[in-house]
């Protein structure tokens, strides 16, 4: 497996902010949480692939919004954030030699941290992000490879992957009070401890849930249903609205 990263922006005080107010970010100890979280992801077996610095974006850290990777294709997002396309370019150049690269076009807009995989269903947040021409373009892009894509509105929360994650198997750690829950009928729901809103957010390398640190409880609530979780501290991304998910690209190699 292979973990695309940044490192954290130099401008990450200036990032884009939705849902929360703007807090003061220690950037030393940003990047020495995101240092951890790529030696975390290391330890799981990822060949851990910086991207090149980008002191003047300040989102660039949250990889993840800017494409979607499956096995066979890779869709170069188009973020609803306009401060956020210069940042397509550098992965569009580490994902050339991996996959065949398409690219959603305007009027789509799509943010990675609205699509959630859980094998070959594709589920997209319909978010202040992700609008109906992306949804179509990604869904276009994939369906021929046999994956079923399905929109899920998100209220309250800035991606689909902030109210709702897989962890295995077809477990998933979900807030209900942001997404309409019906959408995952006949999977084995884990509902965050309502103390923790946005413990909703873990990323499934090889078989282990990784998960912010600040949720003990949701974290007692994953293991108790089994989940085997690593958690990590990533409380100064999270104060520009960014989780476990955000601060990586993963690929099949």
């Amino acid at each position: 497996m292979i973990a695309i990263t940044r490192d954290v922006s130099d401008a990450i005080v200036r990032c884009e902010l939705t849902h929360l107010a703007r807090q003061p970010i220690d950037l030393v100890r940003a990047r020495a949480q995101h240092r951890a979280y790529e030696a975390r992801l290391a330890s799981l077996g990822c060949e851990v692939r910086r991207l090149a610095d980008a002191p003047d974006l300040a989102d660039a850290v949250f990889v993840e919004d800017t494409a979607v990777v499956v096995a066979e294709v890779a869709v170069l997002a188009r973020p609803g954030a306009a401060s956020r396309r210069p940042e397509l370019a550098s992965m569009a150049e580490a994902l050339t030699p991996l996959r065949p690269v398409v690219r959603v076009e305007a009027p789509g807009t799509l943010e990675g941290g609205d699509v959630l995989r859980v094998g070959r269903t594709l589920f997209v947040g319909r978010s202040g992000r992700t609008n109906d021409a992306g949804f179509a373009q990604l869904r276009a892009a994939v369906a021929p490879y046999g994956y079923d894509a399905r929109q899920v509105p998100v209220t309250g929360c800035l991606h689909l992957k902030s109210a709702i994650t897989w962890v295995g198997e077809r477990r998933l750690v979900v807030n209900c009070a942001w997404i309409d829950a019906g959408a995952f009928e006949g999977f084995d729901l884990v509902d965050v401890d309502p103390a923790e809103p946005f413990a909703a957010n873990a990323l499934l390398v090889r078989g282990t849930a990784i998960h912010g640190a600040q949720f003990p409880r949701t974290r007692a609530r994953l293991e108790a249903r089994g989940v085997r979780v690593e958690p990590v501290d990533l409380s100064e991304l999270a104060k520009a609205e960014g989780g476990v998910t955000c601060c990586s690209v993963i690929v099949d190699a």
